[in-house]
């Protein structure tokens, strides 16, 4: 059955049978949410559901509300919350710049030492205005080292395989204190047919990252998974291997993919950016702590914590969720930052602005996980408490808007649906969720959390039955 064959049956039933149960609270699937589950074999006991009304904090619909579940990505609206709350929408990382040298006619006799407090958006483009405000203070030449301070996280040993195989996807990036540009290189594939090769062009080009290119050109249309591209790293992840064969009806074609470690990566940006804009870069980099007795010359500011929520919640970014996990440790229990530091801030931030939702268990911050869980129950109420809050809006802004944004964008579009929803989603190997906020036709607000944990639920049926579920309170 076709997505569209599917909104019409849901549509049909929408208009004949879908009624708001007699009691409000009364744990009865809606007929059109009974139907997608039918439909597509889903036991009633995989799906978690808990709707309340914003104004009244009523309970319109709940369907084993009080089982824990997975919630994936779901969870960073969790994290994001707990940081607007602790931090504040202003809240602003720095990137210190310290000059370990003299610095005299452009030039620094000595080291550049750059000390990262976890800006989570430290790319490309922001690391070339970092190096204009270092030009302003006078360094046009370093005639040291690139001296590199991380010390600020305690990340301990990560492995970016661990859970999936997958190291260099770009969601599987860990956190770093120093953090550029998500440690993500975007090669650019095109047909070169002079040579019945493959032009491959690195953004952002980084001199210490070797790249053996072996792919050929196939007379084949542009289709196919990765267009037929394997990239293979050497075990330092400083050297990859193109091998495949790219269809040469391909004008072009990008691959996001992680490259190096997080030192050996901000080096060869930073080098890169550096040297393209005519600046010297003498040395090499080395791993250090910043002297406790000299102050920087420079102080870089990220986006605000309010900017950068947006850029988690709508396009589900899990190694910012990370940094955000780190920073609460290190700013509420002090340097360094740790994952077990965040998980304990964070719940204690339940229990004091949420008591009762003991179900919470946080891994990363990222809903990355197989351990994370909460039930619908708990999830709601602790959407209910971020409603009520000063900085509702930015909050709820961060997520994405139903056929419009972020994960969103190609999802719950039609008419009825569209511009109704702010959700953030969450989808793992046999995992679907949302949770967040919902405006019907006839101007009620809810809180919305579904959370369903089934084999293969993520394919597709999670969704149907989400559909069915928010076609459902549009009409309440």
């Amino acid at each position: 059955m076709t997505t569209m064959m599917f909104r019409t049956l849901l549509a049909y039933l929408g208009m004949v049978v879908l009624a708001l149960p007699a009691n409000a609270a009364d744990p009865q699937l809606p007929v059109g949410v009974q139907s997608a589950m039918n439909l597509r074999d889903l036991p009633h006991e995989s799906l978690s559901i808990h709707v309340s009304d914003l104004e009244t904090g009523d309970t319109v619909l709940a369907w084993n509300a009080d089982v824990p579940r997975n919630p994936a990505s779901t969870m960073k609206a969790v994290t994001t919350l707990v940081a607007l709350d602790v931090l504040g929408p202003s809240y602003r990382w720095k990137t210190d710049i310290y000059a370990l040298g003299e610095i005299e006619g452009g030039r620094l006799d000595g080291d550049l030492l750059i000390k990262g407090y976890g800006d989570p958006f430290l790319v490309t483009e922001r690391v070339w205005r970092l190096q204009r405000d270092i030009n302003q203070v006078g360094i046009r030449h370093i005639a040291g080292d690139l001296v590199l301070d991380d010390s600020f996280f305690d990340v301990g040993p990560h492995d970016p395989g661990d859970f999936d195989r997958q190291p260099l996807r770009a969601y599987n990036v860990g956190p770093n204190a120093l953090m550029m540009n998500f440690k993500v290189v975007r090669y650019w594939f095109e047909p070169d047919p002079s040579v019945n090769g493959v032009r491959v062009i690195l953004d952002p080009p980084l001199e210490n990252l070797q790249v053996e290119n072996r792919l050929s050109l196939a007379e084949r249309s542009c289709r196919g998974y990765q267009r037929g591209i394997s990239i293979t790293p050497n075990a330092q992840y400083s050297a990859m291997i193109l091998e495949g064969r790219f269809p040469n009806r391909c004008e072009r074609y990008a691959m996001d993919r992680t490259a190096l470690d997080h030192n050996a990566f901000a080096y060869g940006l930073f080098a890169a950016l550096w040297k393209e804009s005519g600046g010297v870069l003498e040395g090499d980099y080395k791993n250090s702590v910043a002297p406790e007795e000299i102050e920087p010359i420079l102080s870089f500011s990220s986006l605000s914590l309010s900017e950068i929520i947006r850029r988690v919640n709508k396009h589900s970014n899990n190694v910012m969720a990370r940094h955000l996990l780190y920073t609460l440790s290190a700013e509420t229990l002090g340097p360094p930052g740790t994952e077990q530091g965040g998980r304990d801030v964070i719940r204690d931030w339940v229990s004091n602005r949420a008591p009762g939702a003991e179900s919470l268990w946080l891994d990363n911050g990222a809903g990355l996980s197989r351990d994370s869980r909460i039930n619908a129950e708990d999830f709601n109420r602790i959407l209910q408490y971020a409603w009520r809050q000063p900085y509702m809006p930015e909050f709820s802004s961060s997520l994405a808007l139903s056929g419009h944004d972020g994960t969103l964008r190609k999802r719950f579009d039609d008419p009825a649906l569209t511009g109704r929803a702010h959700l953030k989603t969450g989808s793992l190997d046999h995992v679907a969720a949302i949770a967040g906020y919902m405006q019907a036709r006839s101007g009620r607000r809810f809180a919305v959390v579904v959370l369903q944990n089934h084999e293969d639920v993520h394919r597709g049926p999670g969704e149907e039955v989400q559909y069915a579920l928010l076609r459902w309170l549009n009409e309440q």
